[in-house]
């Protein structure tokens, strides 16, 4: 009784251990998405603004 015992708590670590990292693995996918988006808007205004200090 206590083999089948440690098999559900193992069970259940295993689950909740594989909730937290699909989560994290999408919050990772959330955090590059984020990333990428700050770079390019980022590199437009950069962009825009060396244009003006060209003009003058």
């Amino acid at each position: 009784m206590r083999f089948v015992a440690a098999l559900v708590v193992l069970w259940l670590v295993l689950v909740v251990v594989g909730f937290v990292v699909k989560a994290l693995a999408w919050l990772v996918g959330v955090g590059i998405f984020l990333v990428v988006v700050t770079v390019v808007a980022g590199a437009v205004v950069r962009r825009g603004s060396s244009r003006d200090v060209d003009r003058l």
